[in-house]
């Protein structure tokens, strides 16, 4: 369709200093700070404002972050509940809100189709004309297409396969057992609803990060707020590679802030098992490393208490906070299984909780590389004029949250006005410090 483009009469494309792909609270963050510099642009959204928290994501999912954190530039949560945490609908309406509140330029139920360099910066070509413009924000997040292993595809026409993004609630899937493949965030808290609807359940566990909802008395965000742990920085990380590989923590929101963790599945009756490692003749087969995933995982939590206790000690809080805790140990099974046979009928669906990857298929420009990743440096990309926001760690650590895309923001938006002001990529920064809290 892109080859196709290039033979159609096109229309004049309308001009604009910088054109911002998304208006998630990425792309409305970088117009906050455009916009009081002055400089003129036009947020572009395939559907709505918030699109992709409206449309794709499961219906009782609430933010992993609680109410308190929920701010932008220029506003912040007010409400009734600080420590709850937003459900999808609430999410909408704060972003909503505060498109309102800016007066966004956003054009709406509008794709992107190509962005490709043009004389004096960027054409970006869409289903609904042509821009012309010396700056590209590139805001569409990093969430656009599930990733799933080859295998997925191999799967016998009988069972069912769901991705995370299609996943709405139990009554969508077949009757009968579920494997869930994942065990972040998502693939935890999938798992527990599902096992909840009274269907068995067996969870595929890989490497993950586990976490307590709530620690001495206080949620976990505000220690790792506080700790300056969220605010680490991508030049302060060896292998930042690495860094943004690392999944999303074992963290719900939920109306009762209890820890959901391995532990707490089984208890329920989920079943544990290794990594999803192949599919042959018919029978799934797991890793035998699940004992040694959750140890990693016990021990890298472990490192992150020791690290908030040290700061709450220099930081003089031992006495206002409750005493250290720690989490017992992840249970497994002594001899957890290593294949499933999916003509047995025990399995009827699997779900994909395998993460995310974003959609750069428009993007005309060299800066991808092999793995078809965006090559930048802390959101500078590897162009000219062409920025990225809102990825995993881009900036900082927090910045894929909601309450991380300002500093972010703020800072590639100023050195946006400095190249457009110079027409040069300036500041280089090489990183120092080897961050272990997570990797």
């Amino acid at each position: 369709m892109i080859d196709g483009l290039r033979h159609r009469q096109r229309g004049p494309a309308r001009a604009v200093t910088v054109v911002v792909i998304g208006a998630g609270q990425a792309g409305l963050a970088m117009s906050h700070h455009l916009g009081r510099r002055g400089i003129d642009h036009v947020l572009l959204e395939r559907g709505e404002v918030a699109h992709s928290w409206r449309h794709e994501r499961w219906d009782s999912l609430r933010l992993l972050t609680p109410n308190w954190q929920c701010r932008l530039p220029g506003l912040r949560y007010a409400g009734p509940d600080p420590d709850g945490f937003m459900t999808m609908p609430e999410v909408v309406a704060f972003l909503h809100a505060y498109a309102r509140r800016l007066s966004a330029p956003v054009q709406t139920g509008t794709t992107v189709l190509s962005v490709r360099p043009a004389d004096d910066g960027y054409r970006v070509i869409t289903d609904r004309g042509d821009w012309r413009c010396r700056a590209v924000v590139i805001a569409s997040g990093a969430f656009n297409l599930p990733q799933l292993p080859a295998l997925a595809a191999e799967l016998p026409p009988a069972i069912a396969s769901v991705t995370a993004r299609d996943y709405r609630n139990p009554g969508q899937l077949p009757d009968g057992g579920v494997l869930v493949v994942g065990a972040s965030a998502t693939g935890l808290q999938l798992a527990d609803e599902i096992h909840r609807s009274g269907r068995p359940v067996t969870l595929a566990v890989g490497e993950h990060v586990r976490m307590p909802r709530r620690y001495r008395g206080r949620d976990i965000q505000w220690w790792m707020e506080a700790a300056g742990i969220l605010d680490q920085r991508f030049d302060e990380v060896d292998d930042i590679d690495r860094a943004r590989r690392v999944p999303s923590p074992q963290l719900a929101g939920s109306v009762d802030q209890a820890t959901l963790d391995l532990n707490a599945l089984t208890d329920r009756g989920v079943e544990l098992v290794g990594r999803l490692a192949g599919l042959r003749d018919g029978k799934l087969q797991f890793s035998g490393s699940l004992s040694a995933r959750c140890a990693a995982a016990d021990l890298k939590l472990g490192r992150l208490l020791d690290a908030i206790d040290g700061w709450a000690r220099d930081s003089g809080l031992d006495r206002g906070a409750g005493p250290p805790e720690r989490l017992a140990p992840t249970r497994v099974p002594d001899s957890p299984r290593l294949g499933l046979d999916l003509a047995s009928g025990e399995i009827r669906t699997v779900v994909w909780a395998t993460g995310f990857r974003p959609d750069y298929s428009w993007l005309q420009v060299p800066v991808l590389d092999r793995k078809g990743q965006l090559k930048h440096h802390g959101g500078v990309v590897d162009a000219p004029g062409l920025y990225a926001l809102g990825l995993p760690f881009m900036r900082r650590r927090k910045s894929s949250f909601i309450h991380g895309v300002d500093d972010d923001a703020r800072e590639l938006g100023a050195h946006l006005a400095d190249w457009l002001a110079h027409g040069h990529h300036s500041g280089s920064v090489e990183p120092h410090l080897d961050a272990t809290l997570f990797d």
